[in-house]
């Protein structure tokens, strides 16, 4: 066994770090990566669980819920350790103030990662490296990291959008014993095995297209569709009204394709005409309003697919957006989501976005060992 998964409900950091030390003691980590309910201070969350595993690299961050082996929690800590036979080092960096000012810091991270590993991001081995990325999810820092990430270097980013069990108050990264806000993590892994990625929406396009035409990208605005008041044209597109429009956002979000694949862009909110967005939407794109699928059935099917080529999966981190858990709990499927993954060691969280090539929402990008 080169992975194991453990979860913690205790009331305190400390009890909490201290039955999942006793829950990961069969291996000897390398790393420990964890997920955190915010309703553990999180000072003490980043100081029990990094003194809980000495000579670990050990991260993580906040939540708006948490997923283990079979079953999608709440108020809870999930942790995955991995051991040398799967992780042969592992190089973890704090980017510091990331609101406004995201891509300025990736160029000094890199040189830290080629002074670690002795060779350049743009030079690096996208099969022999993976990285994960853990954002404040508050910070609206998503796209230009992720956008600056694909301009230096082939190696595959993925991750998530720190929550905060819905509150919009705050939300935290967790590093080097220390809680960090207004900041992201960057992990670079050079891996000892096997790793893929699975990226999975639930959403089929429609025949019905909407053409961003003025946009306030900082604020994730769209004041236009198709030279068109924005809620007015979103309105008529998915025949309803601009008063009754926010209750479809969930059921008919709009996405940018690639292929037949659609790259979901979720509308938060109406703002007069204006129509406001979880992550950016670029001017002139043309997105494909979208229509749902089952997340459980599309979910087994990914899996199933996944085990088709790869035959054996050590374990799975999965970036599940919220709006995704949301919907399971409106349909009463959160226990028939949680099980589809009771054979795979598995954690994750219900994450205020998701990172995978770009920023994207309603989506669950997941992190496979193989």
């Amino acid at each position: 066994m080169n992975i194991q998964t453990a979860h913690s409900n205790r009331p305190s950091a400390r009890e909490a770090a201290g039955e999942l030390k006793a829950g990961l003691q069969a291996l000897v980590p390398k790393m420990v990566l964890f997920f955190s309910s915010s309703t553990y201070p999180p000072e003490d969350v980043a100081g029990e669980m990094t003194a809980a595993f000495p000579g670990a690299a050990v991260f993580g961050c906040t939540t708006a819920g948490e997923i283990i082996s079979g079953q999608m929690l709440k108020n809870s800590i999930v942790a995955m350790a991995f051991n040398a036979g799967v992780i042969k080092d592992v190089q973890v960096e704090v980017l510091a103030h990331v609101h406004g000012q995201a891509a300025a810091g990736v160029p000094r991270v890199f040189a830290d990662f080629k002074k670690h590993y002795g060779t350049a991001m743009g030079e690096a081995d996208p099969h022999q490296y993976f990285g994960i990325i853990l954002v404040d999810g508050l910070s609206g820092a998503e796209e230009a990291l992720m956008e600056k990430l694909g301009e230096l270097t082939d190696v595959t980013f993925i991750g998530a959008s720190a929550g905060d069990d819905l509150k919009f108050q705050r939300t935290y990264v967790f590093a080097n014993g220390r809680a960090y806000t207004n900041a992201a993590l960057l992990v670079l892994v050079k891996a000892a095995s096997g790793f893929d990625f699975i990226k999975t929406q639930s959403f089929r396009a429609l025949d019905k297209t909407l053409i961003p035409t003025k946009v306030n990208a900082e604020r994730r605005e769209v004041l236009e569709f198709d030279h068109r008041p924005a809620a007015v044209a979103y309105a008529e597109a998915v025949g309803t009204t601009v008063d009754k429009l926010p209750d479809i956002f969930m059921s008919n979000p709009v996405g940018l394709m690639a292929g037949d694949e659609p790259y979901v862009r979720s509308p938060q909110r109406v703002e007069g005409d204006s129509v406001f967005f979880y992550c950016a939407v670029d001017e002139n794109a043309k997105l494909q309003v979208l229509t749902p699928r089952d997340i459980v059935e599309d979910t087994r099917t990914a899996l199933t697919d996944e085990l088709s080529h790869v035959k054996h999966i050590q374990g799975i981190v999965n970036f599940h957006c919220i709006l995704r858990t949301l919907e399971l709990e409106k349909k009463n499927e959160m226990k028939a989501y949680g099980q589809l993954f009771t054979d795979i060691p598995t954690i994750g969280f219900s994450t205020y976005g998701e990172e995978y090539k770009r920023h994207i929402n309603q989506t669950s990008t997941m992190l496979v060992f193989t």
